[in-house]
């Protein structure tokens, strides 16, 4: 008989160098009685303040898998099908960071089983590929992948539940789930509020949190930093 251990989860995503919209989102977590911090990778990328955002993942959460900006981070040339703005942001958050960082992203895996949960970037099939689960067709192609009840999932920015059976939106008990938390840094679901989720096994609840933060100083400093004004911009529209 496997046990559980009854806790109450929270799961961030997508930080991307968004020192504004990360401690928020912790002063949040803070607030919620949350006894484990679970972070699915691209802890950088595209904002001004990586080594700041790394810090506070290694201080603050329990585990972190790789996302593809921290693999690019790490090496540039992962960066290479990147658009315009993301290869600059790569290739300068790289230069940025200081060699402590760079050696822990580098180290970081591709996946992670805590039970109930499966952590992973992307998608727990071929995790390294950084396939979008953006379709109930691409969804389907994942529950084969992972044994454990639940999978979340980061990468797309853009927050969803999926049932097992492909037909079930909403958290209840008796499914398995693949749940993407949305992005803490840079949302893209049109709604410019930070994303995360709080999982409760002994409730066995889910919920999506959203929340405002100080996006014009987020935006301030991706153009003080002299990276692309459009990564500063696309913060204010949610895109």
């Amino acid at each position: 008989m496997t046990y559980i251990v009854l806790m109450r989860i929270a799961i961030i995503s997508d930080i991307h160098s968004n020192i504004q919209a990360l401690t928020k989102a912790l002063s949040l977590i803070d607030r919620s009685n949350i006894e484990k911090i679970y972070c699915l990778g691209d802890i950088v990328g595209y904002g001004a303040n990586p080594n700041e955002c790394i810090a506070l993942v290694r201080a603050r959460t329990d585990c972190c898998v790789l996302g593809n900006h921290d693999q690019a981070a790490s090496d540039p040339s992962f960066a290479d099908h990147f658009t315009k703005p993301g290869r600059i942001a790569a290739a300068w958050t790289h230069k940025t960071l200081g060699q402590e960082h760079l050696e822990f992203l580098r180290g970081l895996p591709a996946i992670i089983e805590a039970d109930p949960c499966t952590l992973v970037h992307a998608a727990p099939a071929n995790p390294e590929k950084w396939e979008y689960v953006d379709s109930l067709e691409s969804a389907q192609r994942q529950f084969a992948a992972f044994a454990t009840r639940l999978c979340f999932i980061g990468h797309t920015h853009v927050p969803s539940l999926i049932g097992e059976n492909l037909k079930t939106f909403v958290f209840k008990p008796g499914m398995r789930y693949l749940i993407n938390v949305g992005s803490v840094g840079q949302p893209r679901d049109g709604n410019p509020q930070l994303s995360f989720g709080i999982l409760d096994t002994d409730a066995w609840t889910y919920r999506n949190i959203r929340a405002d933060y100080d996006i014009a100083s987020a935006s301030r400093a991706i153009t003080a930093a002299g990276l692309p004004s459009a990564l500063g911009k696309r913060l204010h529209q949610g895109q």
